[in-house]
């Protein structure tokens, strides 16, 4: 059972999460933030995973602080129980239309974690949310797991269109590279040897 429990408190945010990366999109997600929340649930539904995840964080601040506590929480969740990455694909990838927009996610559950996002998101808020976060989320997640993900915007103009198809494309991503290689299932996917 690929399963993870993180319980993860700062001065800035008290975080617990439970994550079941092969479940089926059931989600009970609340963050304080609204659109976080959304991206999130479409994160968990198209990745099929089962994340119960509850924040409270400084949001009379902002939201930053919140937005890469959780991608740090999430990252983490997803390491620990891929374990030793044993049978994984370890690759995925999504090109996913969202209206007029179009993204290019694409992971490499490798060990080393970056973050490369070439994605101009218009408006400078989405609801409460800064979108300057989009990036932040992307490259703390990237760092906990140990996975390259890159985001391609290759069309768009509506804000809330462009940032929903990176999460619902990296979610989809991520299910495919979490999957079980039915080939090579006791196999670690590096000549390496070890990816961690």
């Amino acid at each position: 059972m690929r399963r993870a429990e993180i319980i993860r408190n700062t001065s800035e945010t008290k975080i617990k999460l439970k994550l079941n990366i092969d479940g089926t999109g059931q989600q009970v997600i609340k963050t304080k933030i609204g659109f976080l929340d959304h991206m999130l649930e479409l994160f968990t539904r198209h990745g099929r995973f089962d994340i119960e995840l509850e924040c409270d964080g400084d949001i009379e601040v902002d939201g930053h602080h919140t937005t890469e506590d959780i991608a740090i929480v999430l990252g983490r969740a997803f390491s620990e129980a891929l374990g030793d990455r044993r049978g994984i694909k370890r690759y995925g990838s999504m090109i996913l239309p969202m209206d007029e927009t179009l993204v290019m996610a694409a992971l490499d559950i490798s060990g080393r974690g970056i973050a490369c996002l070439n994605v101009h998101i218009p408006a400078s808020q989405i609801g409460s949310f800064d979108t300057e976060l989009v990036e932040e989320f992307f490259i703390a997640f990237a760092r906990e797991l140990g996975g390259a993900i890159h985001l391609q915007q290759l069309a768009g103009k509506n804000s809330h269109h462009i940032v929903e198809a990176c999460f619902k494309g990296f979610g989809r991503a991520l299910a495919e590279a979490c999957g079980i290689n039915e080939v090579a299932p006791d196999e670690i996917p590096s000549t390496k040897g070890t990816i961690l």
